[in-house]
């Protein structure tokens, strides 16, 4: 069969690789893809974004199976359009995507159904917001309304912090129409961890747990960025507390929204905030995550393209997916300012050297060739150093070791990914 994957990221580059092993696939494309990609895909040369020529180019080439990797084409409809046409395409509709096109959608779906996640309030005059800040105080947590590629969540610490992010968010529109409404959050306290689970909008397939790192420098320090590294699994979760988020935060929003006519079919992502009463929600995605891709999907064992099928077809009932049990770990290298500003065109050495050491994998993120055929930075988050090995600590310096072979201007990279596990005696009873 032939199969599109949609994406650039180091996400797309994890699918494509784990795609590529199915013996039922004969051809892979990737639109826009990436220098990594290019190396086990044949790039077309359209944005994510761009869905009417995505949709020219699959019917055309007559693609069997299309997987998206980001939110924007999700939210925008993709999969529609390509359902209308026939094709087959891994994913939510729009009406269930907007699960995280609107962030205050979200809350009102956890609201109605009795999701367990942060008390809020949702503002759409600044000034509104700024007088609740001054009467609630800090830490709250402000969030733009719409996409922000990652990076429209502030932590504030202080009023002022809160306050500066009501400027930058609604009056100075750092992130553009997703900032016309926000949400002002209670801060929740405990231990982060990521839930995917695949639905084919009845029946759901749990995937490894895994932790990610959002913070951009080491001990959870600066801004949040789209994500600096992640684990699997995460001993946080044990098979009891994946039992409580099923039945509490999970099956409720599935079933929840089939109620509102929302069929979900595709990658349903929980971010949550392990407290004191509970599992709680801090977010939902609508497609795998970036990086927890990177250590998730090493870990399975199974026909991906089996997965997918069943999700489309109704049938993930008949599932069950095979593990590796070795933890995994992914460690972004990412540009100098990122996720500030920050310098394209940077040459990458030492790459061939540390994808030869064994069970490590470098999968590209923001990279391309330049005109002499050097691979150079050119995004934000450039690779994702991944490393398998018997447990954490083996995972983690295996994983240094290879980032340490890898050299580009300006690279900068948390050297404390998967500290959390280390930091629980004998690391716990992970899900796998």
């Amino acid at each position: 069969m032939k199969v599109l994957v949609i994406g650039s990221g180091g996400r797309e580059h994890t699918l494509v690789w784990k795609i590529a092993q199915s013996s039922k696939v004969e051809q892979i494309f990737c639109a826009p893809g990436n220098a990594g990609i290019a190396q086990q895909a044949r790039l077309v040369d359209i944005k994510a974004e761009d869905i009417d020529a995505l949709l020219e180019f699959a019917l055309k080439e007559k693609i069997d199976l299309t997987v998206v990797g980001p939110e924007v084409p999700l939210v925008n409809g993709v999969v529609d359009r390509f359902q209308e046409k026939g094709l087959k395409i891994f994913g939510p509709g729009a009406a269930a995507a907007r699960l995280e096109g609107s962030k205050v959608f979200a809350k009102e779906i956890m609201s109605k159904y009795n999701v367990p996640t942060a008390g809020y309030e949702v503002f759409q005059d600044s000034q509104k917001a700024k007088d609740y800040i001054a009467k609630k105080g800090a830490p709250v947590v402000i969030k733009a309304d719409g996409l922000a590629a990652g990076k429209g969540v502030i932590m504030a610490q202080t009023i002022e912090e809160a306050l500066k992010a009501i400027d930058d968010i609604m009056e100075d529109k750092v992130f553009g129409s997703a900032g016309e409404k926000v949400l002002i959050e209670d801060c929740l306290t405990g231990e982060e961890a990521s839930i995917l689970v695949v639905c084919d909008g009845e029946n759901i397939v749990s995937l490894a747990s895994s932790q990610d790192h959002k913070r951009v420098f080491d001990q959870d320090q600066g801004p949040n960025t789209g994500g600096m590294g992640a684990y699997s699994p995460a001993p946080v979760i044990t098979d009891d507390l994946l039992a409580i988020i099923i039945e509490t935060i999970i099956n409720p929003v599935i079933k929840g929204l089939k109620q509102e006519g929302r069929i979900y079919k595709g990658i349903l992502y929980a971010g949550l905030m392990i407290t004191s009463q509970g599992p709680k929600v801090i977010e939902f995605n609508v497609r795998f995550g970036d990086p927890e891709t990177q250590v998730i999907l090493p870990r399975l064992k199974s026909d991906l393209i089996d997965v997918f099928s069943a999700a489309i077809d109704g049938s993930l009932d008949q599932v069950k997916l095979d593990w590796d049990s070795r933890a995994c770990i992914c460690v972004v290298m990412a540009s100098g300012g990122y996720p500030g500003k920050y310098e394209k065109g940077k040459i990458i050495s030492g790459l061939d050297q540390a994808a030869g050491l064994e069970d490590v994998l470098v999968f590209q993120a923001g990279t391309v060739l330049d005109n002499n055929s050097n691979c150079v930075t050119a995004g934000g988050r450039v690779l994702g150093v991944t490393a398998r090995a018997e447990d954490i600590k083996k995972a983690i310096d295996k994983v240094y070791e290879a980032v340490s072979t890898i050299q580009f201007e300006g690279a900068h990279f948390r050297k404390d990914i998967a500290y959390r596990a280390l930091d629980r005696k004998g690391h716990g009873r992970a899900v796998l």
